[in-house]
């Protein structure tokens, strides 16, 4: 009978854990990988259908487009950044079961998204968006932990890629789900809906995956016997984060892409049913293929041109997400430009997909620059960045200068905020390509 560690071998995803984790870890790479994919997927399908459904929200409830923002950024925003710090300290103890942990975050979001659906006012709905970012701060950090525990770390790009097609897969179900059930019965029972599969898996997860900490029998009196890994204080974690300079750089870039992309995931939608007079079926139809097939495409090529051409140059890690965002830049301002809504979509798949390239690449650069007794931590300071930066700044500000410019552009006013949305997303390329220069000299090997 073949061990665990030829079934990990087999799985694609090797562990390259040592013989005893191997042993008492009852969960393949595969398996977890596949069930964590899930679980993010759901994670951005409950946080993202509030854009398909602004504008039907808007109308029901009479927003502006400020609020609209409000909504869609900061009231999940927020929470979720900043309750991400201290969870991602909680995940990395050694006696913390982070397969818990991310079943209790699913089980509170899924529940808080279901009741979006029952919001009466403005109020109420903004307490319910503010309890979706509770939920959800738990998730991110504990999985990027595990998946780094059970992963080599030359194919910890792809892995972590794979985990990250929960972004386009998620977004992709909430266009289409958002925008046909709208259509056909409203966005409260949209909201309802989506909602209610993660109260389901919540309950079975920790029967799908086992924490790879846990130890039992003879395998945990020897795992006893080995060295002990030394907890971080808080300020020591903080240090051991900040210290790496391609740290910061990823950081700013990460963060300001997430400001980017958050902002146009909003108003993207808004612009083609605004200016191009689509419903939200056919808005939702149209960003599921250039915001979601594309994006799965992109996510994926990015880890596996990071494997390959990071294997024998670090500073290859991040190359394609830099020069990837940078010759988006203006293919983007032309899909915002043109007038036939079918050449905008097609003009909008290949910039979608060099953006979504760095998901991958950044986050296992993250998880390599530190030691493993701050990996939660580094990736959580990356998700408060793209959340507070990100979710938080972007959907809200674009909002507001989609107010300001109603005067002079009208119901253009969303395109015109777009155009500028389009260049600036030279500025992560630069940073990104900053921090491949300093990867060979601070990536640490394990």
């Amino acid at each position: 009978m073949r061990d665990a560690a030829s079934r990990a071998g087999e799985s694609g995803f090797d562990s390259g854990a040592s013989p005893a984790a191997i042993e008492r870890a009852s969960t393949t790479p595969r398996l977890m990988l596949w069930t964590l994919l899930i679980v993010y997927t759901l994670n951005f399908l409950d946080r993202q259908i509030v854009n398909i459904l602004a504008e039907p929200i808007k109308r029901d409830l009479q927003l502006s487009d400020t609020a609209l923002g409000l909504l869609a950024g900061p009231a999940f925003a927020v929470f979720y950044a900043v309750l991400g710090i201290p969870i991602a300290r909680y995940a990395d103890r050694a006696s913390t079961n982070r397969v818990a942990l991310i079943s209790v975050s699913l089980a509170l979001w899924s529940a808080m998204t279901a009741l979006c659906g029952v919001a009466q006012n403005f109020v109420q709905l903004l307490l319910a968006r503010i309890g979706v970012g509770v939920g959800e701060a738990g998730c991110t950090p504990s999985a990027h932990s595990l998946i780094t525990d059970s992963v080599p770390p030359e194919k910890r790009s792809s892995a972590i890629a794979f985990f990250g097609l929960g972004v386009p897969i998620g977004s992709l179900f909430g266009l289409i789900i958002g925008g046909i059930v709208n259509d056909l019965y409203g966005w409260r029972a949209a909201l309802f809906l989506v909602g209610t599969p993660g109260l389901l898996l919540a309950l079975i997860l920790p029967m799908i995956i086992r924490e790879p900490r846990r130890t039992d029998g003879p395998v945990r009196d020897a795992a006893q016997n080995g060295p002990k890994k030394v907890e971080l204080r808080v300020g020591e974690a903080f240090r051991e984060v900040f210290a790496s300079r391609a740290y910061l750089y990823i950081f700013i870039a990460a963060s300001f892409t997430a400001f980017l992309s958050y902002g146009k995931g909003l108003w993207t939608i808004s612009f083609f049913i605004r200016s191009h007079g689509l419903s939200t079926t056919q808005a939702g139809l149209a960003m599921a293929v250039a915001l979601g097939i594309a994006g799965v495409i992109g996510t994926l090529l990015g880890g596996k041109m990071a494997d390959k051409f990071g294997k024998d140059n670090k500073r290859h890690l991040l190359t394609f997400p830099a020069f990837g965002m940078a010759i988006a830049a203006p293919i983007l301002f032309a899909g915002y430009w043109v007038d036939d809504w079918r050449i905008a979509v097609a003009l909008l798949i290949v910039p979608t997909i060099l953006n979504s390239a760095y998901y991958g690449p950044a986050y296992a650069c993250v998880q390599g620059l530190v030691r493993p007794e701050a990996r939660a931590m580094a990736a959580s300071m990356v998700v408060f960045g793209q959340n507070l930066i990100g979710l938080g700044m972007g959907p809200l500000l674009f909002g507001m200068l989609s107010d300001a410019l109603i005067p002079v552009a009208g119901q253009d006013s969303v395109r015109w905020v777009l155009f500028g949305a389009a260049w600036l997303g030279i500025i992560p390329a630069f940073f990104f390509w900053r921090a491949s220069l300093r990867l060979k000299a601070e990536l640490k090997s394990g």
